[in-house]
């Protein structure tokens, strides 16, 4: 007995772009899971997308939506044409009837609008926090009208919204067989994730260039124009952009770093690169904002530092040896396996859709 589910990914980017960022991530984490639990799978997608599960993968063309962290609060509502997010929800609404239940992963005013005018419920997973008026107000409007439809990754997330406790908190995972503990790693840095000004990747630069310790950057060169005003404001700082990782690369690197930095400006979700460093048994030093809050054990796998602060972060990193490789590792093993994050969305379907549908 299981599910028969339409996985709608992000309509930012295909899937293993890295565009879509930790999204990706836990879209392709929730797939294995669901999949390994014996629910019936189909993921839709942008043209060009790559699923590493063995499920069925609908891609369907169309222009890319804009990043909602990229936009003000007051920007309107906008979709170019043709639109791929239009395009999935088109394809949703002629394949519903097969379903059991559509669970999507866009931060999009249109699925939350289309929610009353489909014969089969739709689970909303919200992958920010709050960064748009029209998006919260349709959000809202669903919660009421559609209660216990909403999920996000914490609650520190919720709370960035009027009314958090719609909100239910699903947290994340990484398939850990994929990661391998590094006891003893280089004298380097990492910071992972699109090279965007939210991401305030100079943070993490000018912590690199005071403390004198190599920083290995790595993800989605999101906006070029950043990157290379950094390179001229930094130009003796000991850094190297390698690009784009997929996972086994990724932890490879990442593995072989004293710790990872995460700087980001704004309220991280959540942060899966955090447990993914976690799993490799790298500490993490992130600023106290956001998602990191909740996966980061102040003392024992990692330091939170005050927002914004530079000397902070340089403060860390020359007390990172204090924290046990060994004890991230098992953070990661205790906290944000892939079998209890199936167990999690499990039980957030059955309110949705209480009798399971024979497969």
């Amino acid at each position: 007995m299981g599910y028969k589910l339409l996985m709608i990914s992000t309509p930012v980017g295909p899937l293993g772009s890295g565009l879509g960022g930790g999204v990706e991530l836990t879209v392709t984490n929730l797939a294995r899971i669901l999949h390994q639990r014996g629910h019936r799978l189909t993921v839709v997608a942008p043209e060009k997308s790559t699923l590493a599960v063995d499920v069925e993968l609908v891609t369907l063309p169309g222009q890319w939506q804009s990043t909602a962290q990229t936009a003000g609060r007051q920007t309107p509502v906008t979709q170019p044409e043709p639109s791929v997010l239009s395009a999935m929800w088109s394809y949703a609404r002629q394949v519903q009837s097969a379903y059991d239940l559509i669970i999507h992963f866009s931060y999009d005013w249109l699925p939350f609008y289309l929610t009353p005018f489909f014969q089969i419920p739709i689970a909303h997973f919200v992958s920010m926090g709050s960064l748009s008026d029209s998006q919260d107000g349709i959000m809202a409007a669903v919660a009421q009208s559609h209660p216990g439809t909403l999920g996000v990754y914490t609650r520190t997330q919720a709370e960035t919204f009027s009314a958090p406790e719609h909100y239910r908190h699903l947290g994340s995972a990484i398939d850990l067989s994929l990661y391998d503990y590094c006891p003893i790693p280089a004298h380097q840095l990492a910071w992972v994730g699109r090279i965007s000004p939210e991401k305030a990747l100079e943070d993490a630069i000018a912590a690199a260039e005071q403390s004198q310790v190599p920083l290995k950057i790595m993800g989605k060169l999101e906006n070029p124009a950043y990157w290379q005003a950094l390179q001229a404001q930094y130009p003796q700082a000991p850094v190297e952009y390698l690009g784009f990782f997929d996972t086994q690369s990724l932890q490879t690197v990442l593995g072989n770093c004293r710790a990872l930095i995460m700087t980001p400006r704004w309220v991280e979700a959540f942060g899966n690169v955090a447990i993914e460093a976690l799993a490799c048994g790298v500490p993490v030093i992130a600023y106290k904002r956001g998602g990191p809050i909740e996966i980061v054990r102040h003392g024992e796998t990692g330091w939170l530092v005050e927002p914004d602060s530079v000397a902070g972060l340089v403060r860390a990193i020359h007390a990172i040896d204090h924290i046990d490789r060994r004890t991230c590792r098992h953070q990661a093993e205790q906290d944000f396996s892939l079998p209890a994050l199936g167990e999690r969305f499990e039980q957030w379907f059955a309110t949705m859709v209480p009798v399971r549908s024979s497969l």
